[in-house]
């Protein structure tokens, strides 16, 4: 992924159905079988209605499982029934990496404007406050073309559905959707407001972040990497403060000070890449930490 490439810009596909728990598994296992999702079969195959069937095959995209319909090393790496790290998403830091490519991918560009944008300017807000904020990106990006308030307004929706726990839940279904339980957003007690919860929040795992840290060396181009990059980029995708991603690089250019350092000379932060330390084996070591 290099930093030239075209910004697209994407608010529908979802169907305005969250991505479920067991959506992903059961895509990969579609695909890895050979179907297709465009055939009348695929209703049968994937046991959804027509629908849903769209929108798993965008949420497969959208978390980096599938590019074109085909599967990803990514997609293999945790789904593969034999190989697969975690199959059955049972390991809360398989949410936080779903969670990260979710935004770095950007194929559903609300997400990466929601956390490392609206979340820049305000802890709490409703959903009209969203929708603003996504209006306003779109005029300075020239894209307004591509804004459709309706569109957005039910692509609001989804995102909260998909990080919040529902205040009336009719069924367990609402308790479903695979994002719930890293806990980053909720909804105010009274009122329809929701804020970040970035004091209560669960914390991401070391490893996961060197993971982002890393996919953000790969698109930057850069052995070097500014702290305001890392925490634009990375540190807001996990809802970090300012002071916890500090923490964070602290402790990791602790554990891997072979691979890189984190300087704080007159105020310049910035990390700075020695040696090559490859994705896989990071996310293999947090993988293989209980075997």
């Amino acid at each position: 992924m290099s930093s030239n490439k075209v910004k697209k810009y994407c608010f529908s596909g979802h169907e305005s159905f969250p991505c479920k728990s067991l959506w992903l598994k059961k895509g990969y296992d579609f695909v890895a079988e050979g179907n297709d999702f465009n055939s009348p079969e695929a209703v049968i195959g994937l046991g959804v209605g027509k629908n849903m069937v769209a929108s798993i095959r965008f949420w497969l995209k959208a978390f980096g499982i599938t590019d074109n319909d085909e599967l990803t090393e990514f997609g293999h790496y945790l789904f593969d029934d034999s190989m697969g790290k975690d199959k059955y998403l049972e390991d809360i830091g398989t949410l936080w990496l779903l969670h990260f490519n979710l935004l770095f991918l950007e194929e559903a560009t609300l997400y990466k404007m929601f956390f490392c944008g609206l979340q820049k300017e305000r802890t709490h807000f409703e959903r009209e406050q969203v929708m603003t904020y996504v209006k306003l990106r779109m005029v300075e990006a020239g894209k307004m073309t591509l804004f459709n308030a309706n569109t957005v307004k039910k692509d609001i929706g989804v995102l909260l559905q998909n990080y919040t726990l529902p205040r009336k839940a009719q069924s367990n279904e609402d308790f479903s959707s695979l994002l719930i339980d890293l806990d980053l957003v909720r909804q105010s007690s009274e009122g329809k407001g929701y804020y970040f919860n970035v004091d209560g929040k669960r914390k991401v795992t070391k490893e996961v972040f060197l993971y982002g840290l890393l996919k953000l060396k790969e698109y930057e181009g850069d052995n070097t990497i500014s702290f305001e990059t890392i925490q634009e980029k990375v540190g807001l995708i996990f809802c970090m403060q300012d002071y916890e991603t500090i923490d964070m690089l602290k402790l990791l250019a602790s554990d891997f000070n072979q691979y890189f350092t984190y300087s704080d000379v007159a105020g310049i932060k910035q990390v700075q890449f020695i040696k090559t330390l490859d994705v896989k084996q990071v996310l293999d070591n947090y993988y293989g930490k209980d075997i």
